[in-house]
């Protein structure tokens, strides 16, 4: 299959994640489109496209993007909103793409802003929730991993150690990153990792994300009309591919099954590539048994062999399949919905050869996951993946 480059982020920009900070969503907002104003010397009247990602802070606003459209002082052609959780960045980069191809528009902000912590009253998904878990007591994301996280170990064997290596791995990033949340900018060791807290057994402290408040977001357009405002750095989105409710209907599927076993293949057969071409891996970490599954639903070892992959490769920034660079969500802290775009950010970053002192050496390419809505019974709802280039 052909890879597209025929439409290319040209800027990105991102807040400082933080606890709550007591901003809305359109404030943080605001200061990202400030940087890639800055960055691109464009005005608002340049951008006539914008996609937002589903929030939890505003999640009552059926009419998001048109406030968000509103106060940025945009006026756009072309408007998405993408209620996919953690898969809404990655999803709206591909929406803009097509929209831009379809002639809909020819610059589109991709913009994901949330401000949970800072909520006075936690968010509500309701659905199956109030039916089915919370009167066993199984409240949200830490409960379901933990469920998730024992079923592989039962199945597979897990190690401790990788697990240890993973979390150190990524805090070690952290430092390294001025956006990191500071709470979160601290050393740990594999010591650390193995005597933090059981929160739901046998998920341990420093296994998940800790929720806070920020904005990341990146401008889409055509290769033609980046020549034309004198975009010089670009990275290309050459290939794309999700899948919700993978075996949904199946109410004996396998928990730790995920859809990235349709996904992985998928993306890399349209980039033309296998997993020995991936340079690096941005992957959604709200909890690191995910990062495991990941890896084996792309074929990087086979199922149930995640752990002595991690034991044998070397995902530091200078290793040789560096891993979330700028920390992933467990170490620089998950912008609430906005976390699906952390990493993204951080693979856009790394690819315009800007990642400082954890620069990725030779950044030709990356690999970028998202994981979306966390279902009773069954694996998370939906999976994505995007392969950008330079």
């Amino acid at each position: 299959m052909q890879k597209k480059r025929d439409v290319a982020i040209v800027a990105y920009g991102e807040t400082k994640i933080a606890t709550k900070t007591g901003r809305s969503a359109y404030d943080l907002a605001s200061e990202v489109f400030e940087q890639i104003l800055e960055r691109t010397g464009l005005e608002p009247k340049d951008i006539d496209g914008l996609a937002v990602s589903e929030t939890m802070s505003e999640t009552k606003n059926p009419f998001y993007s048109v406030y968000m459209a509103d106060l940025l002082g945009l006026t756009t052609r072309w408007n998405q909103v993408t209620g996919l959780g953690g898969c809404s960045a990655l999803a709206n980069i591909a929406r803009a793409a097509s929209a831009i191809r379809e002639g809909y528009c020819e610059t589109v902000l991709v913009i994901a802003s949330d401000a949970q912590s800072s909520l006075a009253v936690p968010a509500e998904q309701g659905a199956q929730r109030f039916e089915f878990q919370y009167p066993v007591g199984l409240k949200g994301p830490v409960g379901v991993f933990g469920l998730m996280t024992q079923r592989y170990r039962h199945l597979h064997g897990l190690k401790d150690e990788a697990l240890a290596k993973l979390a150190v791995t990524q805090r070690n990033h952290a430092l390294l990153n001025d956006n990191a949340c500071e709470k979160l900018r601290k050393p740990i060791t594999e010591r650390d990792y193995l005597e933090s807290k059981f929160v739901s057994d046998p998920l341990r402290m420093l296994d998940s994300v800790m929720v806070c408040d920020g904005a990341n977001g990146v401008l889409v357009t055509s290769v033609e009309n980046a020549e034309r405002i004198g975009a010089k750095q670009r990275v290309y989105p050459v290939a794309y591919s999700e899948i919700t409710n993978h075996k949904g209907t199946d109410f004996t599927a396998e928990v730790t099954d995920t859809g990235f076993s349709v996904v992985g293949p998928d993306v890399l057969r349209k980039a033309g590539m296998s997993v020995k071409d991936i340079r690096m891996l941005q992957c959604y970490d709200d909890f690191l048994i995910a990062l495991m599954l990941v890896m084996e639903g792309f074929g990087f070892c086979e199922v149930g062999q995640a752990s002595d992959f991690v034991l044998a490769n070397d995902f530091s920034f200078s290793g040789n399949l560096p891993l979330n660079t700028g920390g992933g969500q467990i170490s620089a802290g998950q912008a609430g919905l906005a976390g699906g775009g952390t990493n993204l950010v951080e693979a856009v970053r790394q690819l315009f050869g800007e990642g400082g002192a954890r620069q990725v050496p030779n950044p030709v390419n990356s690999l970028v996951t998202g994981i979306g809505q966390i279902p009773y019974g069954k694996n998370w709802g939906v999976s994505n993946a995007m392969i950008l280039e330079q």
